[in-house]
């Protein structure tokens, strides 16, 4: 990526001042990051931005046509319907991988897209830790649409609090307590002022939902939704009274629906150089001959499980339910970042939206890398190794 922030960070780099940062980062809400923090932010070059935004562009020209929830409209198990969807997703994420292009030009390339909230709050954080901590040029910024620090924090409380008052709001998820992103749980708590509640714990009377708040049954009118249906499902203990699929008399910030409805489910609708070519298994009468290049991704999974490498034609012959699954065209991530050592590290990035529900286009406001020296880009498959794990981008102005 961009050579002399880059030079400058890497020729300023201690493991003490790392140290220091990481200790101030779990210190700020005396807990301890569960997921790897890399030692770098990740600086872009103005050419791969215009690159990065002509590409999510495109992407949401196809989600804004009038025939896309036409087309989308089988993505939602039925068992998992919730009533009342929002026209668009409140939240939504792009996630890029930094790739080899032609002359060894890099490009991004489309991975994955979410119709879900991401960390937003821990992502102005970490950000905010990595410019106190590391040399980081002063016009290069991690935020877009004009958003400053402080105006990013007020959007944030608009949209998810909707005009409630922070008792009456809650973030709703699976045994808060034991996520990998409890540190943005926290963040949100000390920035929007509303509670992580386990969906256990949500008390359902007639179409009213309540929830305990210092010792006292407080009403819920409003649910920033964090819960994956995938870990609820594997979570029967956490089943209470209330079901999100019964949900009558509750507003959404960030509608369950769409966890499902933009999601993978959304690759094979696109066609851009920056999305790798990708088919609905079931569509598929004949399957390509260089398999070798491909992977296949169940469409109704997270934090990569289940996806499959190195296939071959009776992988996909023993399929029993192939309209649950994508094949998409493998692509090859670049080393793009140095290490001070000179190790070439792989990089992911996710650009963030708010869509806001009288607006006919997403505004892009944030954003998060992941770096990577593993097979996949996750953390989990990265450990015990250095300058890996989640940060964030810096872009360069212009």
């Amino acid at each position: 990526m961009h050579q002399i922030p880059r030079r400058v960070f890497n020729q300023a780099f201690s493991q003490s001042t790392y140290q220091q940062f990481i200790a101030d980062l779990n210190g700020t809400y005396d807990w301890t990051i569960s997921f790897r923090v890399a030692e770098s932010p990740v600086f872009v070059p103005r050419e791969f931005k215009h690159q990065l935004l002509q590409a999510s562009e495109q992407i949401i020209d196809v989600l804004v046509a009038p025939d896309y929830k036409e087309k989308t409209q089988n993505a939602i198990p039925p068992d998992y319907k919730v009533p009342h969807e929002h026209d668009h997703p409140l939240f939504f994420t792009i996630d890029m991988a930094v790739c080899e292009g032609k002359n060894g030009q890099l490009i991004p390339q489309l991975i994955e897209l979410q119709g879900c909230p991401t960390i937003f709050c821990y992502q102005e954080l970490v950000a905010r830790k990595y410019r106190e901590y590391f040399p980081i040029p002063d016009d290069y910024e991690y935020l877009f649409s004009g958003l400053t620090p402080e105006s990013y924090l007020d959007l944030l409380r608009e949209v998810i609090l909707g005009g409630y008052e922070p008792q009456n709001v809650i973030l709703l998820e699976v045994d808060p307590d034991t996520q990998h992103t409890r540190i943005d749980f926290l963040a949100t708590e000390d920035k929007i002022g509303i509670k992580s509640v386990c969906i256990s714990e949500v008390i359902k009377e007639d179409n009213n939902l309540f929830y305990v708040l210092d010792g006292e049954k407080t009403p819920i009118y409003r649910i920033y939704n964090r819960v994956i249906f995938d870990e609820l499902v594997q979570r029967p203990d956490k089943h209470g009274s209330f079901r999100l699929t019964k949900a009558e008399g509750v507003e959404w910030a960030g509608h369950p629906n769409w966890f499902f409805q933009l999601s993978k489910y959304t690759l094979p609708l696109l066609d851009s150089p920056y999305v790798p070519k990708t088919w609905y298994l079931s569509d598929l009468k004949e399957f390509p001959p260089d398999l070798e290049n491909y992977v296949l991704k169940p469409l109704y999974s997270f934090s990569g499980s289940g996806i499959q490498f190195d296939l071959k034609p009776g992988d996909l012959e023993t399929i029993a339910n192939p309209e649950a699954y994508i094949l998409q065209r493998k692509v090859t991530y670049a080393p793009a970042i140095q290490t001070p050592d000179g190790t070439g590290v792989k990089c992911e990035i996710r650009l963030m939206y708010i869509w806001p529900e009288k607006e006919t286009r997403p505004r892009l406001v944030a954003n998060l890398a992941r770096l990577s020296q593993g097979k996949m880009i996750g953390v989990k498959y990265n450990k015990d190794r250095d300058w890996v794990g989640g940060s964030v981008c810096f872009f360069e102005p212009g």
